[in-house]
């Protein structure tokens, strides 16, 4: 597959081809489902245990707990330097996050992972995000060494999620410092105003460890010495349940307009934008604008569109016509194409080739999903327990 004649999967073109007719969500997502309506199971799923939150949060009814959250976490933070921590990637949600933060009084660490893959764009949102904020910032930079191999490796595994590398670290870089300053709350910017759909079927789990070694194993060079691998016990047991570190998602309550987000921070911060959702990244703008859509049919606006057509922000004629757009000119992903072939060490003549191995389903390797959904529900039953006994909402 030659980067420079390859065509994308273009949606419509496959036999069978269906579309949702509320949402823009398609057959490209190869789990998904219709009703006798044409309705996909996407926004059937939304409907039933996502909308009532979404349009609470939105309407404002929500602010109450969301104030009852904050003098939780201001509690736990008494005599420590920081209540909070906070991941920046210098995108719209983290951004925001952070902001909304500072304004309710929060006193949050801001803690970035370098992969080695920042803009340039990047690098200054984050520095004017806490320069203006007045925050402190931690990065843990990553030995670029065993990042490249590790990347290189994904790819020559050829599966979908090809960015596991930098999303399975960001995890451990927030825990480690929560422990380190005895911090009990981690913020997250995730959030189902504008992220209620991520088909599971377009990747793997980026936090599962074993999947992670087992691939380095088969495709690397390098033994991963210093990268923070994070595996299912410490992640979800030892820090959530033995250290009590809590991971809340605040914009979930509170409204959140992903165009009015753009226009406030950059107003009071200075952002600029990046020109589509996760590209402060080159690796993620060149993973998601080419890669996905080039070998898997993998188109993820599809699915960020979709979100913001559920939560009222787009319309689906409005997503319809922004998939004529490009978000990625040629003349960038040419650019990005030569940078990461360089950057990770091979010529772009051995980068083609190994675009163009077929597919591979995560399942080929080693993983730990079913250990993973054992260990899941066993943790929700002290949860339910507690919800029964009217201890916990």
């Amino acid at each position: 597959m030659s980067v420079d004649t390859a065509a994308k999967r273009e949606p419509g073109t496959q036999p069978g081809y269906r579309r949702c007719v509320r949402t823009i969500m398609d057959t490209s997502d190869p789990d998904i489902w219709f009703d006798d309506q044409g309705v996909s199971s996407h926004a059937l799923r939304f409907d039933e245990t996502m909308r009532d939150t979404v349009q609470a949060a939105q309407s404002g009814q929500l602010l109450g707990e969301l104030d009852a959250l904050v003098g939780e976490i201001k509690a736990s933070g008494e005599g420590k330097p920081y209540d909070c921590i906070v991941g920046v990637s210098g995108g719209v949600d983290s951004t925001y996050l952070i902001l909304q933060a500072v304004k309710l009084g929060l006193r949050p660490l801001a803690v970035h992972f370098d992969s080695g893959w920042n803009s340039e764009l990047a690098v200054d949102n984050i520095h004017n995000i806490v320069t203006k904020l007045g925050i402190d910032l931690y990065t843990h930079v990553v030995d670029w060494r065993e990042m490249k191999d590790l990347q290189l490796s994904f790819f020559k595994a050829s599966v979908a999620n090809c960015d596991i590398p930098t999303d399975h670290a960001f995890g451990w870089v927030a825990y480690q410092q929560a422990a380190k300053y005895r911090v009990k709350y981690i913020l997250s910017g995730a959030n189902l105003a504008s992220e209620s759909i991520l088909p599971q079927s377009w990747g793997y789990n980026a936090q599962d460890a074993v999947h992670l070694k087992a691939i380095q194993r088969r495709f690397g060079s390098v033994k991963l010495k210093t990268y923070p691998v994070m595996g299912l016990f410490r992640r979800h047991i030892w820090y959530p349940m033995v250290r009590g570190v809590k991971t809340v998602k605040p914009l979930n309550y509170m409204p959140y307009v992903y165009t009015d987000a753009k226009r406030e921070i950059t107003e009071e911060l200075g952002w600029r934008d990046y020109g589509g959702k996760h590209y402060e990244s080159v690796f993620t703008r060149y993973f998601q604008g080419y890669y996905l859509p080039a070998k898997f049919g993998y188109d993820k606006r599809i699915a960020h569109y979709s979100s913001l057509v559920l939560s009222d922000q787009m319309t689906r004629d409005e997503a319809l016509q922004m998939m004529e757009t490009t978000n990625y000119p040629e003349d960038l992903r040419r650019q990005d194409h030569a940078f990461i072939a360089k950057k990770l060490g091979v010529s772009v003549a051995e980068l083609e080739e190994i675009y163009a191995r077929p597919p591979v389903d995560y399942t080929a390797y080693p993983n730990a999903e079913k250990s993973w959904a054992f260990a899941m529900a066993v943790a929700r039953i002290p949860v339910k327990v507690l919800k029964r006994l009217g201890i916990r909402k």
